[in-house]
């Protein structure tokens, strides 16, 4: 078999405390690129602020949720076919990447005679203290506005009666460890608020800054982001200021992540030139995490009997179907006495696994998804929607 598991009441219970820890003024959407399965966006929907898209196929299954929650569309290269559906649906905020798309979406507007609240995503100028090992601003990037450019970027805004500006948005880096560096940078980005509000010509309208998410998942020694003393520090933040914006946060990988695993049957084993190899069914065409991001994932065994006791303590490199050998999920991974039929185990696959693999390479099956709902009485299994073929973020 390969297989993910979904664990719905994990999800649910990971969600309420996030949400329980939020301050007054903060707000928490998912990111939905992270994981946008129907039962995993139906479990956050009542538990979340609103959901983060960027594209017009994640619109469609935003739309397609039982619980109407406001979302918002971002993301550098949108479609006119996918502004012109935003503004249908309703969208309650676009966030505009360039100053181009904020003349095309200005012509939309005009066109379709709506009154469209927007965003502008700034990358600005950031000490080089707090990059992480995936930046999206702060350096050159396809992401957001250069800070430079704001004053005309929020000139074009207010040149249009079809746009009206109600904030900014800056999502800098991804995979950030540390809850007191992370701090750090949002208080950089509040520290700037002034400034950038204070260039509109009705600097009062605008209320929200979106500081993205980027919170960092450990997939290799198991530590966690301390959310609880992110959120401290911002009602801490607010605090100071005369005039604090309404603080978003958007969060995908540390919302689902947690809920996720990826299940494999080991297929055969074998040793090439001293490097002992587990050879499973599935491989990174179904779960691409590992090898994007350069980590050896963590594996559990799940013997089908009693495991030899002369073979404990074996090396072994997890690898997958295919016909390359950068299908690798984990290479040096102790486990004792792996027979072929036993299964593997890789936890923390709910986000950026299945929807970010290439699934048709070599035309193996797709994987079965199974949810386990959040009351737990019973399995709901379907087959997986198409993948999308978007980036680690």
């Amino acid at each position: 078999m390969a297989a993910f598991f979904y664990d719905l009441d994990a999800l649910a219970h990971h969600a309420d405390e996030m949400y329980a820890a939020l301050p007054e003024g903060v707000e928490l959407y998912y990111a939905i690129k992270a994981n946008s399965e129907t039962p995993v966006l139906e479990t956050l929907a009542s538990r979340v602020d609103g959901f983060e898209l960027s594209s017009g196929g994640e619109l469609s299954r935003a739309a397609s949720c039982a619980t109407p929650r406001p979302w918002l569309l971002s993301g550098p290269g949108k479609l006119d076919s996918e502004l012109e559906e935003a503004l249908d649906q309703g969208v309650s905020a676009i966030h505009l990447e360039s100053l181009n798309e904020i003349d095309r979406l200005a012509a939309l507007a005009r066109r379709l005679d709506r009154v469209q609240p927007v965003f502008v995503r700034i990358n600005p100028a950031l000490p080089e203290a707090y990059a992480t090992r995936l930046n999206m601003a702060g350096r050159a990037t396809p992401f957001g506005i250069d800070e430079s450019e704001l004053p005309e970027a929020i000139a074009r805004i207010e040149a249009c009666d079809h746009l009206v500006l109600k904030g900014f948005h800056i999502h800098a880096m991804s995979h950030q460890a540390d809850s007191t560096r992370h701090a750090a940078l949002i208080a950089h980005y509040l520290e700037r608020w002034p400034v950038w509000r204070a260039l509109a010509r009705h600097p009062e309208r605008l209320t929200h800054l979106n500081v993205g998410g980027g919170l960092g998942v450990d997939y290799v020694h198991g530590r966690h982001f301390d959310w609880p003393a992110l959120c401290s520090e911002v009602a801490t933040l607010r605090a100071t200021m005369d005039a604090p914006p309404m603080v978003r946060f958007e969060v995908g990988r540390f919302l689902s992540a947690f809920c996720g695993y990826y299940v494999m049957e080991v297929l055969d084993r074998k040793t090439s030139h001293g490097e002992h190899f587990l050879i499973c069914r599935g491989g990174t065409h179904h779960f691409r995490l590992p090898p994007a991001q350069g980590h050896d994932h963590p594996v559990l065994h799940l013997p089908r009997q009693v495991p030899p006791p002369n073979e404990n303590g074996r090396r072994w490199s997890v690898v997958g179907q295919l016909c390359t050998p950068k299908d690798v999920l984990s290479r040096g991974r102790e486990l004792g006495g792996v027979s072929v039929g036993d299964l593997l185990v890789l936890p923390l696959a709910g986000a950026y696994g299945y929807n970010i693999s290439h699934a048709d390479f070599l035309c193996h099956p797709r994987p079965r998804l199974h949810f386990l709902p959040v009351d737990a009485s019973a399995l709901m299994e379907r087959p997986p929607a198409a993948v999308s073929s978007g980036e680690d973020t």
